[in-house]
């Protein structure tokens, strides 16, 4: 590879803020957060709102299960029929 081509990749954790899941894993991503890993070592941390553990196509949950449609919401705003 070429250098000052590619971006940087290392270490980093993921961190799903609703759950508290944390992984390891390889990025371009960087981070003035860090955090110390199982391992002893210290790697930039990166928070995510969604990961694996909450998306409800890897957990079979919904989290907004059914709010309706666009109409039955403005009319359900506005008091109409």
């Amino acid at each position: 590879m070429k250098k000052n081509q590619h971006p940087d990749y290392k270490k980093v954790v993921f961190l799903d803020t609703n759950s508290g899941f944390s992984f390891l894993t390889g990025s371009t991503k960087s981070s003035q957060e860090t955090i110390e890993w199982k391992d002893g070592n210290t790697y930039p941390l990166l928070k995510v709102e969604v990961s694996s553990d909450t998306h409800p196509f890897y957990t079979g949950k919904q989290k907004f299960a059914d709010k309706g449609g666009r109409v039955e919401r403005f009319n359900k705003k506005y008091n109409r029929k």
